[in-house]
């Protein structure tokens, strides 16, 4: 009779397989030196490569093999080849001569805390998984909260609370569903197909997206017209037409999504105006503040946060502005137990004494997934490293040289600033030019746009609003400086001379 254990398969040795050390502490420093020292060098010589990928189409799988490697290869060969494969195939957000969609802005404290955050892997689905992840995480989003003057009720040391998640796409989701559990218990869950949700037409995508998730039907998200006239901010007249007539037809008005920055063109809605009028329908007001609220720490830009004591959520990305690495979105809600009724779980595996007691925060029930990250350590040392000026001072230091390229587009009567700059994002385009007809200016601008990302020394994104197709040049790269944004501009002329002469 065979062993008992005789029919389980047991995998084939190595030479290694047995005294491989997976966290040597000695190999560990010895290769995390090198990556740094790697990472440093990349940021130091960064102007070297183009700052758009030049790769095309599937360049990566004619260099790479088509099978792992049976043995291990070296530490110093795989480096090598993220030099030689990889770093052709990555469009360098950290370029200092990168000025598309929005910045990336990165600090050597974030970089700091990252590492910390992946050296210890602590996960903070509990506070007995491991406290310090959650009160580090309480204490910094009412830091945050006080550097924007929040109200008490947004914050711990109030009534109200905040979570750091990845991205504004989560915050989001995490509170349409939060709203329409909220209802739906009031009015039935067999209403659902009456629930209606808004924002206006310069609405982040991402929003679209999570009401279908959160299961609003497709035909009750509301897309308000906006207009040049009103710089593309959602007028509270339009919003509260739209309200009326969707309680007319019978359907229930459950949220709204405000925003402080828009996309295309950082167009700033109305927070106070907006506001109050769905307080009179009992909507769910959000305020997606992911690029511009991260300005509302400096005094002068705090008034576009007006009224924020009448909403019920407010979102903003450190990672966009305030020099922290990717994925760190903070949203704070006035009552916090509506997004753990909504999203709140309790498998008897994970019940302990503390998060029985209702005394600790358990963080897994504030997002939609379980496990979490230290995320708050990056933006802990950042705060701390800089201080709450010197976050200040970066913000004005972008929006300086935001204003320096205004003025460089006006000097040029060829181009057109489309809308007032808000922040450091300008909006210009080729206006008109004599010999040719208006059909002409689009393509002369989307050929602008393709020449200028096509020399590798400069990189811009285009939107269309109102029709009008628009080149976005936004300054908020942590390596950019005036001299660059100067050169940009000298290259944009350049290749403008080019593009009329062939035409």
């Amino acid at each position: 009779m065979g062993s008992p254990h005789s029919n389980f398969i047991t995998a084939p040795e190595s030479l290694d397989s047995k005294h491989f050390n997976h966290l040597n502490p000695e190999d560990l420093r010895t290769k995390a030196h090198k990556a740094v020292d790697f990472i440093a060098d990349y940021y130091k010589h960064i102007e070297s490569y183009p700052v758009g990928s030049q790769a095309q189409p599937g360049y990566l799988k004619n260099r790479l093999p088509e099978t792992p490697p049976d043995t291990p290869e070296s530490f110093d060969t795989i480096l090598k080849d993220v030099q030689n494969d990889l770093i052709p195939g990555i469009t360098h957000f950290l370029s200092p001569n990168f000025y598309g969609y929005f910045p990336a802005s990165v600090s050597s404290a974030a970089f700091i805390g990252e590492i910390l955050c992946t050296g210890f892997n602590a996960n903070g689905f509990k506070w007995v998984g491991s406290p310090a992840v959650t009160e580090l995480e309480m204490v910094v989003m009412d830091w945050l909260g006080v550097m924007l003057k929040l109200p008490k009720s947004f914050m711990f040391s109030g009534s109200g609370g905040g979570v750091v998640h990845s991205t504004t796409s989560e915050a989001i989701l995490s509170t349409v569903v939060a709203a329409r559990d909220h209802v739906l218990n009031e009015i039935g869950i067999e209403n659902i197909d009456k629930l209606v949700v808004y924002g206006s037409d310069q609405t982040h995508s991402t929003y679209n997206k999570a009401c279908k998730i959160a299961g609003i039907h497709p035909c009750n998200i509301r897309s308000i017209p906006t207009s040049v006239e009103d710089e593309f901010a959602l007028k509270p007249d339009s919003l509260r037409n739209v309200i009326e007539a969707d309680v007319e037809e019978g359907r229930v008005p459950l949220f709204l999504c405000v925003t402080v920055g828009t996309t295309s063109t950082t167009a700033v809605d109305p927070v106070k105006d907006l506001a109050e009028v769905a307080n009179k329908y009992n909507i769910w007001v959000h305020v997606d503040g992911a690029y511009g609220g991260n300005a509302c720490i400096c005094p002068e830009y705090r008034p576009f946060l007006d009224g924020i004591e009448k909403v019920d959520s407010l979102s903003l990305s450190p990672h966009k502005w305030l020099l922290c690495y990717a994925e760190c979105c903070c949203l704070w809600v006035k009552n916090p137990n509506l997004i753990v009724n909504a999203l709140g779980t309790n498998p008897e595996y994970l019940k302990n004494e503390h998060s029985e007691s209702g005394s600790v925060v358990s963080y897994m029930d504030w997002q939609v997934g379980t496990s979490r990250r230290f995320r708050p350590l990056r933006l802990w040392f950042v705060l701390r490293s800089y201080g709450v000026a010197n976050l200040q001072n970066h913000i004005r230091s972008d929006v300086q040289m935001a204003i320096t390229f205004e003025r460089l587009v006006k000097s040029d009567v060829r181009f057109e600033i489309v809308v007032p700059r808000r922040f450091s994002l300008v909006c210009f385009r080729l206006k008109q030019l004599n010999g040719f007809d208006s059909s002409c200016t689009e393509s002369l601008n989307k050929k602008l746009l393709e020449r200028v990302n096509s020399t590798g020394r400069v990189y811009l994104t285009h939107t269309v609003v109102a029709g009008i197709y628009l080149l976005r040049f936004v300054v908020g790269a942590t390596l950019t400086e005036e001299r660059h944004v100067i050169k940009a501009w000298e290259v944009i002329k350049e290749m403008v001379n080019t593009i009329v002469n062939e035409f």
